[in-house]
């Protein structure tokens, strides 16, 4: 099940809500939300519901031995990351470690067949970011499981993130209040999301997988382009989509997430890119793996070899796949390019800064979504070396931007890079009167809304790009 599906909009979410509205104090509505977070997980994959339970368990003990002091506390730090990896390990990667020796060695060992549970990259990263804050500092655990489980089982971020660390949000757990304001502004955000997935991350994505079907003659530049263009703003707006449904479920239900995209798509280099996209992660890597290791404290190569670890891991972190890691490294190569003003200043302070930043981004995402590297050099080819176009190329081309997939482009562009987000402040700043303004947000509002379930409606495509993490 997730958000953009008939039963959660229509029984799922109803029901949570409205038992969390009728139950009478603080214990017994997080009592509530832990049983719904457990029921909506099960709706996926209710074998891992079991690895679930296990992982909070032990990050619950382990987190119990942090707090007890003693001499043994870096041991049980050690343990608990290493467990917690090793669960990672073997649900996620086994299949690409064994696959990767097979061609590296000639051998021919079997696959497990694992099927990827749900979630897990997001909530393993959480209760890791739980056991090493206990670690440093004890007084910020728990000792009472319930709210370990709510915390890493809450389903609003459970399955796409974003990633929440546990003293963000522990007293929230423990006060908190719902006030009308907060509850329109989670609902409005919620629509907002659900406006990004169905009427453009979907839009896009049929465009994008359409191209990265094809084979290399069946390619030229501009149908290679608009694949690689299209699905930079799906994966842009299905993950963002998600985020703000997950920040607006969290308020509906008196928590407040902290931001996970902040318009990646209009950065001027690439160091900025990352201060947008998927903030969480980022924001993860830094405090738990660049810092740790150093950071830039120990001179620049120390540091460049930091952040490509950095990278490396971000990349690994999305799939089991060469593709991920080596999107990964090519931000990082870029990254680390402008940390030591290989790029230009000048450059990543002008308008043509953004120009470069897209180019890095687009060649990026289309690493990182072919389904191999050679899938990727096809695209690749196609969009530097494309220039012989046959007809049939502009037939396909022509079939697939109709009016409705140019409207829909144009909006995603115009939407990715703020554009009508701009306009909006210009008028509210300009004297827009609040009771037109708020008249202008309620219609426009229950305009998406409702455009959002016919289009659900009547879907037959509507991937989520983020459960295959």
């Amino acid at each position: 099940m997730v958000f953009s599906s008939p039963v959660f909009l229509f029984a799922f979410l109803p029901v949570t809500y409205l038992g969390y509205r009728l139950l009478p104090g603080l214990p017994l509505r997080n009592a509530w939300l832990t049983l719904a977070s457990l029921v909506f997980f099960s709706f996926g994959q209710l074998p891992y519901l079991v690895l679930l339970l296990i992982s909070v368990l032990l990050n619950y003990l382990f987190g119990l031995w942090l707090q007890s002091g003693g001499r043994y506390r870096r041991l049980a730090a050690g343990l608990a990351a290493g467990t917690n990896l090793a669960l990672l390990g073997v649900f996620k990667y086994i299949d690409f470690v064994i696959g990767t020796f097979n061609s590296l060695s000639g051998a021919d060992l079997a696959l497990t067949g694992i099927v990827l549970p749900i979630g897990i990259s997001f909530y393993t990263f959480q209760g890791m970011s739980y056991v090493i804050d206990v670690y440093r500092h004890p007084e910020w655990g728990t000792r009472n499981p319930g709210k370990l489980l709510l915390y890493i089982s809450f389903f609003p971020q459970l399955i796409a993130g974003p990633i929440v660390i546990y003293h963000d949000v522990a007293g929230q757990i423990d006060r908190r209040e719902m006030t009308p304001e907060l509850t329109l502004s989670g609902l409005r955000r919620f629509i907002l999301g659900l406006g990004k997935k169905m009427l453009l991350a979907n839009s896009m994505g049929e465009i994008a997988d359409a191209v990265f079907a094809m084979t290399a003659a069946e390619l030229d530049f501009r149908l290679a382009w608009l694949g690689a263009v299209c699905y930079t703003l799906q994966i842009y707006f299905d993950f963002s989509g998600y985020s703000d449904m997950a920040i607006g479920l969290g308020r509906m239900f008196g928590f407040r997430f902290l931001e996970n995209f902040n318009l990646p798509y209009a950065s001027k280099s690439i160091k900025e890119f990352w201060r947008r996209w998927h903030i969480s992660l980022s924001s993860w890597f830094r405090d738990y793996l660049y810092i740790p290791l150093g950071g830039n404290r120990k001179g620049a190569a120390r540091t460049n070899l930091n952040k490509f670890i950095v990278f490396f891991a971000t990349g690994l972190w999305h799939g089991a796949n060469w593709t991920f890691v080596l999107w990964g490294l090519w931000h990082g190569l870029f990254s680390t390019l402008e940390g030591v003003g290989a790029i230009p200043k000048r450059l990543r302070e002008s308008r043509l800064g953004h120009v470069y930043t897209m180019l890095v981004v687009i060649l990026g995402f289309t690493l990182f979504r072919a389904d191999t590297l050679a899938g990727a050099g096809v695209m690749f080819a196609a969009m530097f070396t494309g220039f012989s176009i046959a007809p049939a190329n502009t037939l396909a081309l022509i079939a697939l931007l109709d009016a409705k997939a140019v409207f829909l482009l144009v909006t995603a562009l115009l939407f990715a890079f703020g554009v009508p987000q701009w306009a909006w402040r210009q008028l509210q700043q300009r004297g827009l009167p609040q009771c037109a303004g708020a008249a202008a947000a309620a219609v426009g509002y229950s305009a998406l809304f409702g455009v959002s379930v016919l289009t659900l409606a009547g879907a037959t495509f509507n991937p989520f790009i983020y459960f295959q993490f």
